[in-house]
């Protein structure tokens, strides 16, 4: 489907043209037409897929073609999980509506709030920014969102594995329009929280959802390679940085520390790297992804904090050096590579320690999953045996309630007096015996007791003389 078949408005196809995009992928000829009815959404497609745009252009359309409800609310907001896509989606908005009488404004945390509130009072008609940061401006009553129209929640799942969930409400609450337009879009959609969430913030949604997340990628080569050790996993990645020519590739770690250890080992090698985690302020991480982004490195060593949305072509080479703690989010490292129609290569380094890892991507992926080897580089370790039950008493089972465990309705041993042991009477523990009670016929005292036991009885027959 090209974009001119749809109920655009002119100057946007203008636009549109100018930056190549004439053509509509799948998810966009999909959503594009159910948003340009003003339907609320929930869209899940594979990474790559043209998401951004899908969103991007109803929301321009809609601020083109229609009145505003309110004149000094912001008309869009478009809320992102990482400072990283927010920039790039407002870079990208930017580009598409530059011109006279439009105006937006980048609302990230990390940044002066001051400089924000100025931007604000500006009146932008699109604002882009970071649920948490959104928040507190409205906590300020720096902005205000009654007026809201179209709210856009971009990797609304990462949001809620970040913890902002309350946040999200908050915005919710906020923009409390009755005509409010919401869509949510996502490589991954299914979290029972999410499910929750999207049934107090849309209205009958349209549901769309173009492949699993587990889905193969027709444009991406991957690969999983088993390792003994962290030295043996540095060791493979050496073979694999070295041995192969690539443009640029992003290298994914478990930890902060590891990002600058690697990146230091990578140009030992001859490999030019920068390290990129989120304990770097906002000029510092927006420094690095535009030096990376414009070629002047060609290894990116990061945290989960660029694996979500960057668009970056030239990145034809992926590497987890560690596999991620959630399943989901290794499909979203291997899609920063093969975008837009690219060949892209994904290898995954696979040690004890990552076993229940791929475990767990195994299950969601779609796909055989074989170990491949680089020679003269081949693991001993062949994986993990799944762990043996205890064999645990029948009888204790069978007297287990619901939810309790054997160990808790177990009942306590008795134990077996040693009736053939001999005791010192030394060491016998003497009891105390209980006073007996005295009744009213026996005598007082022991004494007038001994005596009466000494004095026999006298009767008449038996008088002395």
């Amino acid at each position: 489907m090209l974009f001119s078949d749809l109920p655009i408005d002119h100057r946007l196809l203008h636009k549109l043209g100018l930056k190549g995009f004439n053509q509509a992928t799948d998810i966009q000829a999909n959503a594009v037409p159910h948003a340009l009815l003003g339907k609320d959404l929930i869209v899940s497609s594979k990474t790559g897929s043209g998401k951004t745009l899908a969103y991007l252009v109803p929301a321009i359309n809609r601020v083109m073609k229609t009145r505003a409800l309110s004149k000094k609310d912001p008309r869009v907001l478009i809320l992102a999980p990482t400072r990283e896509l927010a920039k790039q989606v407002f870079l990208q908005l930017r580009a598409l509506v530059e011109g006279p009488g439009s105006n937006v404004a980048l609302i990230l945390g990390g940044e002066n709030f001051n400089d924000q509130v100025k931007a604000l009072r500006r009146n932008p008609q699109y604002v882009v920014g970071t649920a948490g940061r959104i928040a507190d401006h409205l906590t300020d009553k720096s902005l205000f969102l009654n007026g809201l129209e179209l709210l856009i929640l971009d990797e609304a799942d990462r949001m809620l594995d970040l913890g902002f969930a309350p946040q999200l409400k908050q915005i919710h609450s906020a923009a409390d329009h009755r005509k409010r337009q919401t869509m949510m879009f996502s490589a991954t959609l299914d979290n029972a929280e999410l499910h929750y969430l999207t049934q107090s913030l849309l209205k009958a949604p349209q549901r769309i959802s173009l492949g699993s997340a587990g889905e193969e990628h027709q444009d991406i080569e991957q690969r999983f390679i088993l390792a003994d050790h962290i030295e043996h996993k540095e060791a493979l990645l050496k073979a694999l940085v070295t041995g192969q020519s690539f443009r640029q590739g992003i290298l994914f770690t478990a930890t902060r520390a590891d990002t600058e250890r690697l990146a230091l080992l990578l140009q030992e090698w001859g490999i030019s790297s920068i390290a990129l985690s989120g304990e770097l302020n906002q000029s510092q991480r927006s420094n690095i992804m535009n030096e990376f982004g414009r070629g002047h490195h060609q290894m990116l060593v990061t945290t989960d904090v660029a694996s979500r949305g960057l668009d970056l072509l030239k990145v034809s080479l992926v590497i987890n050096f560690d596999l991620p703690k959630f399943a989901e989010e290794y499909v979203h490292r291997v899609g920063r590579t093969g975008r837009a129609g690219n060949k892209g290569h994904a290898v995954s380094l696979v040690g004890p320690k990552d076993w229940s890892s791929f475990l767990a991507i195994k299950a969601l992926l779609e796909q055989d999953i074989s170990f491949t080897a680089i020679e003269g580089l081949e693991a001993k370790f062949k994986g993990l045996r799944p762990r043996k039950a205890p064999a645990d008493d029948t009888s204790d089972k069978a007297d287990a309630k619901e939810g309790e465990t054997v160990w808790q309705t177990a009942k306590p041993k008795k134990k077996r007096i040693n009736t053939m042991a001999g005791v010192d009477v030394g060491d016998q523990i003497l009891a105390k015996r209980k006073p007996r009670k005295v009744e009213a016929e026996e005598l007082d005292t022991e004494d007038d007791e001994i005596m009466q036991e000494d004095i026999p009885e006298q009767t008449g027959q038996d008088k002395p003389e």
